[in-house]
């Protein structure tokens, strides 16, 4: 399976001069060659000698194979995206990573000359780096160079218990995983969410105000990058929940379409419509897939609802959920339980 391993990079100022020059260079060539393409109305078979850029060859061979992708799927969207964050990539073939170097090729006074730039590598890095390489690809985000290597590590072998555990995703509990066998954990703040999400929207109403634009889309990035950040840190809680109970499948509900189905007062409407439920489970299905944990997606219909013992179904006004027959606990922890049992759907969330 692949994995993307991210580094720091500390270049001097003259390698990030040609840091920046081919990674603008390598997005207008790709966007001149997809033109053409386009143009043509096919896939054009190129060389090297073809490309009029300044880059080394290997680079601009990886600007074609990058231009054929992004018209094939310019056909199936039915519109030519046209490419713009400055990015660079180079295959498996033409960089080196040293201890705390990754050497690679530019194009310096009209030569292809490599450069050696420093490398921030973690031992955990440096580990997975020993594993086959795939392609590099190098940005720069919040003006910072990051390096993205992808390598091929071995599948490990699948958790062999029967032990299940259902995990209801929501706004006011971000996750709540309850295996079959009854244990059960709540994961996340959702009011700690929900006061950053209004501290950064009263904050961009101020800078609305002030018509500070630059700076809205800077505050925009940030709290992007804070969100991804919470979602990595609870998919990683989850998981390790599912290995402390020898978990052997995590089950999720399917909520490509949660934001026509799910109910939700007034208040939490806004919150619902930018909370990224599919990226949270794209995290969990990620790390529980690196610990051998395969993950499935069942039907989210009536999972909070249902009563799990009795199977009738109760309307629910607060998070206490209780039933006829009895049997009463959280609402999150009712779907949860009902996720479990739920019918399993093909495909991804």
């Amino acid at each position: 399976m692949e994995q993307t391993v991210k580094i720091k990079l500390v270049p001097t100022k003259n390698q990030e001069k040609h840091l920046t020059n081919i990674s603008k260079e390598y997005i207008k060539t790709i966007n001149a060659l997809v033109s053409k393409m386009v143009q043509e109305e096919q896939a054009l078979k190129l060389s090297s000698k073809d490309v009029q850029a300044s880059m080394p060859s290997a680079v601009k061979n990886q600007s074609i194979r990058e231009a054929k992708s992004v018209y094939r799927r310019s056909k199936k969207i039915k519109r030519v995206p046209v490419l713009k964050k400055p990015v660079c990539i180079w295959n498996n073939q033409n960089y080196r990573i040293k201890e705390n170097t990754i050497e690679f090729p530019v194009y310096i006074n009209g030569k292809s000359k490599r450069i050696a730039v420093k490398a921030i590598l973690t031992e955990y890095q440096q580990n997975l780096l020993k594993n086959k390489l795939g392609t590099l690809r190098i940005t720069k985000k919040s003006n910072k160079w990051i390096a993205q290597v992808c390598v091929t590590v071995p599948e490990p072998k699948p958790k062999e218990t029967d032990t299940v555990m259902g995990v209801d995703l929501g706004l006011k509990a971000p996750a709540v995983s309850v295996t079959s066998t009854g244990k059960t954990k709540f994961i996340g703040n959702g009011r700690k969410n929900k006061y950053i999400r209004r501290k950064y929207k009263l904050k961009r109403s101020e800078l609305g105000q002030a018509k500070k634009l630059n700076a809205i889309k800077t505050l925009n990035d940030k709290e992007q990058r804070w969100m991804k950040d919470q979602d990595h840190k609870i998919s990683r809680k989850v998981v390790d929940f599912a290995i402390e109970n020898q978990v052997s499948v995590i089950r999720l509900e399917k909520l490509s379409n949660i934001r026509n189905t799910a109910r939700t007062s007034r208040k939490n409407e806004k919150n619902l419509h930018t909370w990224s439920f599919h990226r949270l489970a794209l995290f969990i299905e990620y790390k529980a897939k690196l610990r051998g944990i395969a993950v499935e997606y069942v039907d989210p219909k009536y999972t909070s609802q249902t009563c799990p013992i009795c199977r009738n179904r109760n309307h629910v006004k607060d998070r206490n959920y209780q039933c006829s027959c009895g049997f009463k606990t959280h609402r999150d922890r009712v779907a949860g339980m009902n996720i479990i049992h739920a019918p399993v759907i093909d495909g991804v969330a």
